[in-house]
């Protein structure tokens, strides 16, 4: 099952286990804690927490979850930041892989993660971001579970990084040349064969249609794609999971040579095969798909081909902070 990065209240997550950013002792003080407790019953889950005593930095404890929709709370403490050099990076990185390992020894299909220690533990945000992401990436190419990343609100989610600046400019680029096509077609300069726009407007950004290109043979989605992967030497297992999607919905597409999946998904699947932008857009067509200049996600997606960017959590974190669907 997949990594989703998710803007929600922690406490009104449905899932098997929410993760509660703790204090080492058993109180609770403010941000992520104090509203887990409140919303769970403080004197309940109080009581419950006395009993384990004081939790050391980066171990996990379990108690019931009480009032909120969850069977358990994992309870886990994070790093304060003293600039880094004291281990806080070990720290961090110990949370998540300890509570995902709990998580799954007390047979959990899903877990929710706030993001553990930037509130008053003062964690740079996208260096924790980085953290829970690699961490979580790790785990589930072993394992089987959904996996929630939950941001209170957008303030709370900073991303730094080459690849978000690479995007940004690429759809920059890419509507100022779709705006000028149109404006170019609506003046007749197309239509007139002794009349051209200049050379730098003549893209592949011309028509919403112009990525779709069918290929001359008659292979459907599902053919092609087995096509690709034994070209490369995939396993289901490698496709199903670098593309962030669920095992079953990839079983459905085994199983059925005239599936047509939803777009997106048949993007993730051109990301985890690794397709050059020709390629993707191949396999596109075959489920009747096509890129789209004038739609920002579909933009995201050519950007990421285009840089060979195939980290589908990279990609991902791009599109969650730019208010987009996210692949998978």
């Amino acid at each position: 099952m997949p990594l989703r990065i998710i803007r929600n209240d922690i406490t009104q997550v449905r899932a098997d286990a929410i993760v509660n950013t703790a204090n080492p002792y058993p109180r609770y003080a403010s941000g992520t804690d104090r509203a887990i407790y409140e919303a769970a019953g403080a004197k309940q889950l109080l009581a419950q927490r006395e009993k384990i005593g004081i939790i050391s930095k980066g171990e996990v404890a379990v108690t019931d979850a009480f009032a909120l929709p969850a069977r358990f709370i994992i309870h886990t403490v994070g790093p304060s930041w003293e600039g880094g050099k004291h281990g806080e990076f070990d720290v961090l990185r110990a949370c998540y892989d300890n509570t995902l390992q709990k998580a799954y020894d007390l047979g959990c299909e899903s877990v929710a993660f706030p993001l553990i220690a930037t509130g008053v533990y003062g964690f740079p945000k996208d260096q924790a971001l980085s953290i829970a992401v690699s961490c979580i990436s790790s785990f589930l190419m072993r394992h089987e579970m959904l996996v929630l990343l939950v941001v209170f609100d957008q303030s709370s989610y900073q991303l730094s990084s080459r690849f978000m600046d690479q995007v940004q400019s690429f759809i920059d680029e890419a509507y100022v040349s779709y705006k000028a096509i149109r404006e170019y077609r609506e003046e007749g300069y197309f239509r007139n064969e002794s009349v051209t726009a200049p050379v730098e407007y003549t893209t592949s950004f011309q028509d919403d249609m112009s990525f779709f290109h069918p290929s001359e043979d008659t292979k459907s989605f599902q053919e092609k794609m087995f096509e690709i992967m034994d070209e490369k030497g995939l396993v289901s297992t490698d496709v199903y999971k670098a593309a962030n999607i669920d095992r079953k919905l990839f079983s459905k597409i085994q199983c059925n040579k005239d599936y047509h999946p939803k777009k997106k998904t048949a993007m993730a699947i051109c990301i985890a095969l690794k397709l050059d932008l020709e390629q993707a857009k191949d396999l596109l067509a075959r489920a009747d798909w096509a890129f789209s200049p004038n739609r920002k996600m579909d933009l995201v997606i050519i950007a990421a081909i285009t840089h060979q960017e195939y980290d589908i959590n990279v990609i991902n974190e791009v599109l969650f902070a730019m208010n987009l669907d996210q692949l998978g």
